[in-house]
């Protein structure tokens, strides 16, 4: 079969209490993206719904927002693979496309975290580990994350000092990102003023200016074969690599607590997949729920070797006038976290790269993209390569 091209982007300003309902909510997401690629729902041969389940009340939400979206009797599905939802998602409508089966796919990630409290979605976020085993005794995301920064700076001596700074790179541009939900700078100080709120503590070596917000968004992807993406979108972008990986739910059962071992692998499919290397990345969206996992995911991606991707920081090496750009539309530190939503949201910005439609936060004259997507607690893994 032909190549495989996103031909419409969009999403929702993400925020932190959506007044409306999911349908609403998916709706400015989906209606974005439409508009983009120039097409109707009558257009779309399928959909793909991706969220996580048990942030609202709705059950089978596939159905309830193709019925709402104009997608019937279009066929929908549902996939859930939590935080990396929509990158999952992406993965599926790229299938459908390449097999011939589907001309055209929307692929639809949606969260509306604010449904319940604070408290409650933390509990809900524990049980993305081990019900049996883990989440029984209290452990959170923060706490699982902090872990990793623990042994990250026990083996290669990384500093909370070099954390903070990722946080400021990601506030530098979340300013300049009208969907983001923080746009307030933050400076190094910020994170030794006592009266700071980020400096409050979370889990050490974590503190809250390390750490991303939930928040309630919507994100939309259109997905066309080659003939269809070449008769109605001046400017395709290509999906040239797809990669995803798996791993024990338990930490227990892992080996390596200095990187994720899902992108690593992902991230080796998805070069082989698209005949590229991490040098040929002009920019890149890489999963930064916490300042440690955009540390990370330099290291996992090999943009940096195993304890080198401190110095790609305190360089500035991934900020946008840097060697490898690294979420500079201020990554889920500054735009907020809807869980379904986030892998669209990432792809959308790399598109937009590519297009050279990024306005104050363009890269210059980028080719080839990268989308870095993490599922729990490194239990999913997903990393797509993306082309002019």
């Amino acid at each position: 079969m032909g190549k495989v091209a996103i031909i419409g982007v969009g999403q929702s300003a993400f925020v932190r209490s959506y007044p409306g309902s999911i349908r609403e909510l998916a709706f400015e997401g989906f209606s974005a993206a439409m508009k983009d690629a120039g097409l109707a729902a009558a257009d779309i041969g399928a959909s793909v719904v991706c969220s996580a389940p048990e942030y609202d009340k709705q059950r089978s939400p596939a159905g309830v927002l193709a019925e709402y979206l104009g997608l019937n009797p279009q066929p929908t599905f549902y996939v859930e693979s939590l935080c990396s939802s929509s990158s999952m998602g992406l993965r599926l409508a790229y299938s459908l496309v390449k097999s011939g089966l589907h001309d055209s796919v929307a692929v639809i990630g949606f969260q509306k975290m604010s449904e319940i409290s604070s408290s409650e979605s933390q509990e809900r976020m524990g049980r993305g580990a081990d019900i049996q085993w883990e989440s029984p005794f209290g452990t959170m995301m923060p706490a699982y994350y902090a872990m990793y920064a623990q042994a990250h700076m026990a083996k290669y001596g990384t500093t909370p000092e070099d954390l903070a700074q990722i946080r400021v790179k990601a506030a530098t541009y979340g300013q300049l990102n009208e969907k983001a939900v923080f746009r307030k700078p933050v400076t190094m100080e910020s994170f030794t003023d006592p009266e700071s709120r980020m400096a409050g503590p979370v889990a050490s070596p974590l503190r809250v200016g390390d750490c991303c917000a939930n928040a309630d968004g919507s994100s939309c992807i259109v997905v066309a074969s080659e003939e269809k993406a070449r008769a109605v979108c001046k400017k395709p972008v290509w999906i040239l690599g797809v990669g995803a990986a798996s791993t024990s739910v338990n930490l227990a059962g892992r080996d390596l607590f200095t990187g994720l071992t899902v992108a690593q692998e992902a991230s080796r499919q998805a070069y082989e997949m698209a005949g590229v290397g991490p040098k040929d990345i002009d920019v890149a969206e890489v999963h930064d729920c916490f300042t440690i996992a955009e540390l990370m995911a330099y290291e996992n991606l090999s943009f940096a070797e195993p304890g080198k991707g401190v110095e790609l920081i305190r360089e500035k090496q991934t900020y946008k006038e840097g060697r490898i750009p690294v979420n500079v539309d201020g990554g889920l530190l500054s735009k907020g976290h809807p869980i379904g939503a986030t892998g669209g949201s990432q792809i959308r910005t790399i598109v937009l790269q590519l297009r050279e439609e990024a306005g104050d936060i363009q890269v210059k004259g980028p080719e080839i993209g990268l989308v870095h997507n993490i599922g729990g607690v490194g239990l999913y893994g997903n990393v797509t390569i993306l082309g002019r």
